[in-house]
């Protein structure tokens, strides 16, 4: 354990609990109705309200062999394919064989998805699947009704919610396993400030970090919480330099910054068609599949087009689809076009890459458990070794489903116990940065570490992101400190400091091109020196320490400190203060 924790107050309430979810997606809402369905006191915080996560963001489907002729196996390969060499097959076998029985108790739940005229399933097809396999609902609202059947039946079985808490950091006994968290509640309320929910089982499923880019498909609430506050805990985030930037988002000019409206690969899977200004298919010849190449392809494709023409962005065409098959099959996407000013019926929609999912995250084994007793991770904050380099399309909230049936079981079968939580021997609290340097990580890494990356991009965003953070703690040790006054943007804004700098420690060290992670100086993939994994903890003099895996696979998921075969090379510490 480091003991860092981020400065704030000391917790004014408390909640006793045997299980705390932080987080509302698909993960933490699957999670918390397992265990309360089997007894367990549960307890589930969220950001903003239950239903404003990521996941009801969502166009795309759920990813799942469920049609005639289709196999596990079949999409274990496409999975495989997609990751680019470094999908953890083990992990990946777990998703795509307990994938179609966790879709069908989804649907047990209350999800409704769309069905085609025989009352089955009505299944489509995206990049990187060679069969329809994708089952929407709603057209393009996938997310929403899975959101809405998962927060109907939270409600039903009445679980313990606090909306409008962000969470701070983990709460430890002396034996350095997991007590519980604090969280800020934004707002007055049952709750209000500071708190903690003392638990001995803790499930973080606090989504992505999109918001360390300038232009992302993620909600506003998605910096990076999880992560930073797993590393402050001294938990293994491995594989955070695979960002997958969405390839087709679209473009709303050069100054768009924030939440951008995604126009979901399922508009290609019926055919619509990249394009540049002259109308011209671009993705032709490029791959066997075009534009239902793996994301990373299609993402790079269209970068280079805009190189190549000197433009901001390139077009999807999909005039032919007509205005009925708009409006059935897309209203949100048609709706958000014209909310925009452009009518994708009767003119092409411009399009730009926008960060959009982190393959990597907190480090996890099968069963959902990081490298600290107790902690576990779900859904996009974790790294469970199923994306590898880069995310199949849909496989996402697959792995929010099926590992966090495995977390729930998990917990059931050993029922976690902790002792009191411990703050003694804490160094001193990391110092906070103010709300407007927010924007200033968004433009360093968008600028540095965005699709296209090199090792002088990364250098400089490295740089200047050391700049800002022991600028912090000088500010900290002035005569008379002026450090930004603790809150939600203060707290936001310093997780997003220390996911950024972890994010481009990795870039630096994986000196090749692999899935979505494009080195325009390191152009090639290297297997024999790079089909490894990069995993990073931070240790209690808050130095940022990279190591690299033996193979592809994860390997034994041990306690922080225990002694890992599987690791080769050197150390390579990054400082985390001057």
């Amino acid at each position: 354990m480091t003991g860092i924790r981020l400065t704030a107050p000391a917790p004014g309430w408390s909640i006793d609990a045997d299980v705390v979810v932080v987080g509302s997606g698909v993960a933490g809402l699957t999670t918390a109705l397992r265990c309360a369905a089997a007894g367990l006191a549960t307890v589930v915080v969220t950001k903003a309200r239950l239903d404003d996560g990521s996941t009801r963001w969502a166009q795309g489907g759920v990813a799942a062999a469920l049609g005639e002729g289709d196999t596990p196996e079949q999409h274990l390969d496409d999975t495989l394919v997609a990751g680019a060499g470094l999908c953890d097959e083990a992990a990946v076998r777990t998703l795509v064989t307990e994938g179609p029985d966790a879709v069908r108790r989804l649907i047990g739940t209350g999800a409704q998805f769309d069905t085609a005229d025989d009352g089955t399933i009505a299944l489509g097809r995206e990049g990187g699947h060679h069969r329809r396999r994708i089952a929407h609902a709603g057209g393009d609202a996938t997310g929403a009704e899975i959101s809405r059947a998962l927060v109907e039946a939270v409600r039903e079985a009445a679980l313990h919610t606090v909306e409008n808490a962000l969470v701070l950091d983990l709460l430890t006994d002396a034996e350095g396993r997991t007590a519980g968290v604090t969280l800020h509640v934004m707002g007055e309320g049952q709750h209000d400030g500071v708190g903690a929910v003392n638990a001995p089982a803790v499930i973080l499923a606090t989504g992505g970090m999109g918001q360390v880019f300038s232009a992302t498909t993620n909600p506003p609430v998605a910096t990076g919480d999880g992560v930073a506050l797993a590393l402050r805990a001294g938990a293994e985030v491995s594989d955070l330099e695979f960002v997958q930037f969405h390839p087709t988002v679209l473009f709303l000019g050069a100054g768009a910054e924030g939440q951008q409206p995604l126009v979901s690969e399922a508009v290609r899977g019926e055919g619509a068609h990249l394009v540049d200004a002259h109308g011209t298919r671009f993705m032709l010849g490029q791959h066997e599949l075009a534009e239902l190449a793996p994301r990373d392809i299609v993402a790079k494709a269209i970068t280079r087009q805009m190189q190549l023409h000197g433009t901001e962005h390139m077009y999807l065409d999909a005039r032919h689809f007509g205005a009925e098959m708009w409006e059935q099959h897309f209203p949100t996407i048609l709706a958000a076009c014209r909310t925009h000013g452009i009518d994708p019926v009767t003119e092409p929609i411009p399009i730009a890459p926008a960060a959009h999912h982190a393959s990597g995250g907190i480090r996890t084994d099968l069963r959902g458990r990081t490298t600290v007793p107790g902690l576990y991770a779900c859904g996009e904050v974790a790294c469970t070794g199923v994306h590898g380099a880069n995310r199949l399309a849909s496989n996402s909230l697959l792995e929010g489903l099926v590992f966090a049936e495995r977390i729930a079981a998990d917990i059931v079968a050993h029922r976690p116990r902790s002792g009191a939580a411990t703050v003694a021997g804490h160094p001193a609290p990391s110092p906070l940065l103010p709300p407007e340097a927010r924007s200033t990580i968004q433009r360093i890494m968008t600028r540095g570490a965005g699709v296209v990356r090199s090792a002088d991009s990364l250098a400089r965003a490295a740089e200047e992101l050391e700049d800002l953070h022991r600028s912090a703690f000088l500010k900290a040790g002035a005569a008379e400190p002026k450090d930004a006054v603790p809150g939600v943007e203060a707290w936001e804004v310093t997780n997003l400091l220390l996911v950024s700098r972890v994010l481009v420690a990795a870039a630096r060290r994986r000196e090749e091109t692999r899935g979505c992670h494009w080195r325009e100086d390191r152009p090639e993939r290297d297997d024999e020196n790079w089909r490894h994994h990069l995993v990073v903890r931070l240790t209690p003099d808050r130095q940022l320490v990279l190591r690299r895996t033996d193979t592809e696979a994860f390997g034994p998921v041990r306690p922080s400190g225990a002694p890992d075969c599987a690791a080769t090379g050197t150390t390579h510490p990054t400082p985390e203060e001057p």
